[in-house]
């Protein structure tokens, strides 16, 4: 690890490299990796390395691609993780389109580009391809659909946890190393894409997210202890850091600030907030307060989260969620009297906060005002299991429905959240674990290329457009990790 500190005027030191930072191009057949390129700062693709650091491209092998036809519309497509493999189901007929059988605890997230989800995978992240495409045409766009795969395109990561989509870019984060790859969301759709790749000081459980203007907000820590949230230049100098944040953990963008992306990450004593370049913390009452678990949206200031008080609980119930007013750090906490677990979480298309609870029923809540203003039966009643990894409800979101699975009984609810309603149910083969559903068009994308002002989504927003139908507008669910592909446990 090559970390470099400079002496800053009155003789302050600071760290400005706690990262390698590297380029890779892809795709790139396997028969033709090679030496890679590993550079202490950015560099283009295939510029000169370092002698004695070496790199590999994603793996990306040729495929005989099923036949694409045009539609006049796209409907969501789900994608279900189940002990055995993935089922890929179109959410208006009910169909299972491809079930694909792969051994392993597969987590799921949304890759960004609304067609291909992420699928961690051990040690390494693979690409699931829905067959789902809106492709921009100048003015409009037209739409695609093909069969389902599982693509051979992988990103290698030791303990692949987090995805997060932000601002038209998808990050992976790997636990066993504090490896770091970005990419272009959209460039997924041409195969395996060039990434940016850059690593933590230690290995540990986090997250990173690129902000807008190119700066990376990343967690630091070890296996034993994490503390840090750092925001990074281009050139590795930290330009804010906080290291108040006990047991960091899981991470949510809002509305943004004055001049920069408003991002929160959450803590045992409180979460921080970076706004408009500096750190700040939300004040809590209780000594111990766990927010580990976020969901938040672009059309909104105020992030949903969980609210834990308990230290010494092997399994806390919290029955209250807290929300967190980025713009000046307070929050308000609801009682919903009933509790819920970290799938649980998710916003809707005009930023309200939704939470499925113990008692089945799916919460709505006006973030301004703290109000539950609707309960949606959805589910029977169900209890939150002592293995974080053992089958339970999952909730996201995509334009105007809720897409909840009931594990117990084998379905999967189609929620209209306009009705407040159960719009559809769809028996699954499989019991349902983890949930992604896409819609074709990205749910994050570059904040100039957004349309309409429409926008919605844990880690950023989605674009409208006069010619989609409403459920093709994409909205993924849950933060702390619902969006990217962690646990709450």
């Amino acid at each position: 690890m090559h970390t470099i500190e400079h002496t800053a005027p009155g003789g302050a030191r600071s760290s400005m490299l706690g990262f390698i930072t590297m380029h890779r191009r892809g795709p790139v057949p396997l028969a033709g990796l090679a030496v890679g390129v590993l550079a202490l700062t950015a560099c283009g693709a295939g510029g000169a390395g370092q002698a004695g650091e070496a790199s590999s491209s994603p793996r990306a092998e040729e495929t005989t691609k099923a036949a694409t036809k045009e539609v006049s519309r796209l409907t969501p497509r789900a994608v279900v993780a189940y002990d055995g493999g993935l089922l890929t189901v179109d959410t208006a007929s009910g169909e299972v389109l491809d079930k694909t059988e792969k051994d392993g605890f597969l987590r799921l997230s949304n890759a960004g580009d609304g067609r291909h989800v992420m699928v961690s995978d051990g040690d390494v992240f693979r690409v699931h391809d829905t067959g789902l495409d809106a492709h921009k045409h100048g003015d409009h766009y037209h739409y695609r659909e093909s069969a389902p795969e599982l693509t051979d395109v992988t990103f290698d990561a030791p303990h692949a946890g987090h995805v997060v989509v932000h601002h038209g870019k998808t990050t992976l984060f790997g636990d066993g190393d504090g490896s770091i790859t970005t990419f272009e969301s959209e460039t997924l759709k041409d195969g395996a894409p060039d990434t940016t790749e850059r690593k933590t000081e230690h290995p540990h459980h986090g997250v990173a997210l690129e902000l807008t203007d190119g700066t990376l907000f990343t967690t630091q820590g070890t296996e034993d202890e994490r503390h840090t949230v750092r925001v990074l230049g281009k050139d590795g100098a930290v330009k804010a850091e906080t290291t108040d944040c006990p047991g960091v953990h899981g991470e949510a963008a809002a509305a943004p600030g004055a001049s920069t992306d408003t991002v929160m990450a959450g803590c045992e004593n409180g979460p921080v907030i970076y706004r408009d370049g500096t750190f700040h913390k939300v004040a809590v009452a209780d000594a111990y307060a766990r927010s580990g678990n976020l969901a938040g949206s672009e059309r909104s200031p105020i992030v949903l989260g969980d609210y834990k008080v308990d230290e010494d609980a092997e399994q806390e119930r919290p029955t209250r969620v807290a929300l967190f007013d980025t713009r000046d750090g307070s929050h308000r906490l609801v009682d919903l009297g009933s509790s819920y677990w970290f799938r649980s979480l998710a916003r809707g298309p005009e930023g309200e906060a939704l939470v499925l609870t113990y008692d089945g029923k799916l919460n709505v809540i006006d973030v301004e005002s703290g109000k539950v203003v609707r309960k949606i039966d959805v589910i029977q009643p169900w209890e939150e299991k002592a293995d974080w990894q053992e089958a339970g409800p999952a909730i996201k979101v995509a334009g105007s429905s809720a897409y909840v699975t009931d594990a117990q009984n084998k379905k999967l609810h189609v929620v209209d959240l306009t009705k407040g309603e159960v719009a559809k149910t769809i028996d699954l083969p499989q019991t349902p674990v983890e949930l992604a559903v896409v819609a074709g068009k990205p749910e994050a994308p570059a904040r100039e290329e957004k349309a309409h002002g429409h926008v919605s989504h844990g880690h950023g927003s989605h674009e409208g457009h006069d010619h989609v139908h409403d459920d093709a507008a994409p909205l993924a669910g849950a933060e702390g990790h619902g969006g990217h592909g962690g646990h709450g446990h």
